[in-house]
């Protein structure tokens, strides 16, 4: 194609798209508002973020959620684990019970300024507790602080976050009642599924710009 066909085109393309014309209706949308999660927000929230991708796993108690996480670190045959903690993941030990079978574990409270950005690129795997989950979304909420910085949910390829039960909240509207009374931190991230994006020629594909896999520990007690 020569450059003056080129050009005809484009030009002929952009008439074509400036001209007016009347849009075709919104298909209907439903109910617009709060949703909520039913009469079971756990049993809705694993069925939420597994058609995200995710991967729920609902346990009955604090052992039982032990066990789950070095079984997911185990699969993966993971040797170096990034760890954040929070109010309720901290007192689960997982540390001490992943370095009990050969796990390397940084945590990043004990991070240097000299070793941070190599610990957090070299790890097979990142856990977190979570600040809140969304049981109509399937999503889980972290607010970054610095001893629970965004890129453990976002650097290593898979990610394992834990939470208990009394975080679960129904419908996006109820996160925001509970962070509109205090100050809003530098970063807030909803994490539904793995990551995802579909911008070059619409192909959807996993894995691009974070985690590829999301296990979501629950611990229904």
């Amino acid at each position: 194609m020569s450059r003056a066909e080129f050009l005809s085109r484009v030009r002929q393309a952009v008439r074509d798209g400036n001209r007016p014309g009347t849009a075709a209706p919104l298909p209907s949308r439903g109910t617009v508002g709060y949703q909520g999660a039913g009469s079971d927000p756990v049993a809705h929230c694993s069925a939420a973020l597994t058609a995200a991708g995710g991967f729920p796993s609902v346990v009955p108690d604090r052992a039982s959620a032990v066990a789950r996480v070095l079984e997911l670190v185990q699969a993966w045959a993971a040797t170096r684990v990034l760890f954040s903690g929070g109010p309720f993941v901290d007192g689960l030990g997982l540390p001490e019970r992943l370095r009990a079978v050969g796990v390397q574990v940084a945590t990043v409270d004990q991070l240097t300024s000299e070793t941070t950005k190599e610990t957090f690129f070299a790890a097979d795997v990142g856990i977190s507790g979570v600040d809140y989950l969304v049981a109509e979304t399937g999503s889980v909420v972290l607010l970054a602080r610095p001893a629970a910085p965004r890129s453990v949910s976002l650097l290593p390829p898979v990610h394992i976050a834990v939470a208990e039960r009394s975080q679960l909240l129904p419908d996006l509207f109820d996160l925001f009642d509970r962070l509109a009374p205090g100050e809003m931190p530098s970063c807030l991230s909803l994490i539904t599924g793995p990551s995802k994006t579909g911008d070059i020629e619409l192909r959807l594909v996993t894995g691009v710009h974070g985690p590829g896999e999301i296990h979501v520990v629950l611990v229904n007690e």
